[in-house]
């Protein structure tokens, strides 16, 4: 099956910082390919040359507007929509889903619904194995849907965002070396220059699921490479 963070992602918004904000979060949860364009005109640009496997598009552009963008790019193409919109009345939110949008969410939103919309949607369009659900770590139990960390005496705490972005990309590679670059870009969209702060965070998560965090038994450190998750415990 397809892994959906190998999908070309791109991000149709005409202000800046938002456009911004949307494909460093996009970037942090472990999509590779992540590209934008501020107008009608460059979308259909970028879509004809660059063919994304999904598009976020917002509905207020410069030279046109997402509703007639979506109609003209499903004369062609069934890559999964969603319409980003500041307009949350119920005849907008129709008139998207009736012109082929997969999925459409409402400006303000929470930064964790827009990834997990757009992993819902890649997995239905690609069939991609789901990830985990619950991540059993010995005597703790991760419930990456709430971010809660559970263990067995009832005892529990919740992970912080990049703790959670951490460990959902080691998660996915399970048994497998993530470099430390990869899980830089996972958490804060970029590699430079978060070496020591990936370090101070491995160490938090750790202090969360490890009964022993100097001597962890699941988020192994691999010397001059970076990090595994090991599958059973046994190094």
């Amino acid at each position: 099956m397809r892994d959906i963070y190998d999908a070309r992602i791109l991000v149709i918004e005409d202000d800046p910082s938002l456009r911004d904000v949307i494909c460093e979060l996009v970037a942090r949860e472990g999509w590779r390919q992540v590209r934008h364009a501020g107008t009608v005109a460059d979308a259909l640009r970028a879509i004809a040359t660059w063919s994304p496997d999904a598009m976020l598009i917002d509905v207020m552009l410069p030279d046109g507007n997402g509703f007639d963008l979506l109609r003209t790019v499903r004369q062609t193409s069934q890559a999964p929509a969603i319409i980003v919109s500041a307009r949350d009345e119920d005849e907008a939110r129709l008139r998207g889903l009736g012109l082929g949008a997969d999925d459409y969410i409402t400006k303000p939103f929470l930064p964790r619904e827009l990834v997990l919309r757009l992993a819902a949607v890649l997995k239905r369009t690609y069939g991609a194995a789901a990830e985990p659900h619950l991540v059993a770590l010995g005597d703790c139990t991760v419930d990456l849907g709430s971010g809660e960390v559970t263990r067995a005496d009832g005892s529990g705490e919740t992970l912080t965002a990049k703790e959670h972005a951490l460990l959902s990309r080691l998660v996915r590679s399970r048994g497998s070396i993530v470099t430390s670059d990869d899980l830089a870009q996972a958490v804060w969209g970029t590699s430079f220059g978060y070496a020591n702060a990936l370090m101070v965070h491995v160490r938090r998560l750790r202090e969360k699921i490890e009964d022993d965090p100097s001597d962890p038994q699941w988020i192994l450190t691999v010397r001059g490479l970076g990090y595994r998750l090991a599958k059973d415990g046994s190094r």
